[in-house]
């Protein structure tokens, strides 16, 4: 490191319907801040010398979520600090896009897909309140941004473009094919248990998640029982049970389309006297004495 003259840095948005090369930025410093709009960026770094350049490192801008589920919660509060609200509905084999409040800048641009590898750029120049999307599958879940910018030159997107807004969209909504996963009963009382699951993968969705059911039944069979819970919950304190009694425990998880299949059935036994775990202690110790 002690030959390197400087650093170049290229910064090319992603998609880009743009004929244009990527910004060449060129550094003597290791550090840069790049104030960019919320599209998939890739920027490639290499050093320089006397010599000539060395090989890329390539780094993919993320999108803004650690968890790979960024449309699937609603209310992430970066979505709320976002000036504007995006709203689409299906029209056909299309999508229409309407926006709130009202704005009308140079020209909008509007990325949407299901990923960075599959995203689509539209410049929209003549928006008159709405603009038509098209390239959708069912039961996928697409990103939906607006960006702003008053200057439409494709070369000037990077240094104008703003993001506007952004939401997630279902062109066609399905039940989800699979349930939640590592279903677990703990804390069995006379009268309750605790029971708590990890959420159903994105993949698995098929559509917004909007919440859990779970199941129960006695060992007769007699009595069967369900609870509602919304999306965000994967926890639940299961009351109103009958000692010495025993029970299995099934989840399912719901979109508007419908329920998705129940996972395996988990049994477990209410004791007679106070916690199974306390009961078991309480045994060997009347054995052993």
């Amino acid at each position: 490191s002690e030959n390197i003259l400087g650093y170049l840095v290229n910064v090319e948005r992603i998609p880009n319907s743009c004929s244009d090369s990527p910004n060449r930025i060129f550094l003597k410093d290791r550090k840069i801040l790049l104030n960019l709009s919320m599209a998939y960026y890739r920027v490639n770094i290499s050093a320089y010398n006397e010599a000539g350049e060395s090989p890329q490192a390539v780094y993919i801008v993320p999108e803004f979520s650690t968890t790979g589920t960024y449309l699937i919660n609603l209310s992430l509060e970066w979505w709320r600090n976002l000036p504007g609200q995006i709203h689409v509905k299906r029209q056909g084999t299309n999508a229409v896009v309407t926006w709130t409040p009202e704005y009308n800048p140079k020209c909008f641009v509007v990325d949407w897909g299901t990923g960075k590898g599959d995203m689509h750029m539209k410049i929209i120049t003549t928006a008159t309140g709405n603009f038509m999307l098209d390239n959708f599958q069912p039961y996928k879940l697409y990103k939906i941004m607006v960006h702003t910018s008053d200057v439409c030159q494709c070369e000037n997107f990077i240094r104008h473009e703003k993001t506007f807004g952004v939401t997630g969209f279902y062109f066609m909504e399905g039940v989800p094919r699979a349930g939640p996963t590592n279903v677990t009963i703990l804390n069995i009382t006379k009268h309750s248990v605790f029971v708590k699951w990890n959420e159903i993968a994105a993949e698995d969705r098929l559509g917004f998640l909007r919440g859990y059911r779970i199941s129960y039944t006695d060992s007769s069979r007699k009595k069967s029982l369900a609870v509602t819970l919304n999306s965000s919950t994967t926890s639940y304190h299961l009351t109103g049970l009958k000692e010495k009694t025993t029970y299995r425990v099934q989840i399912s998880g719901f979109t508007d389309a419908g329920e998705g299949p129940l996972t395996l059935s988990q049994p477990f036994s209410t004791p007679k006297y106070g916690t199974a775990l306390h009961n078991m202690n309480l045994f060997l110790v009347l054995s052993i004495s």
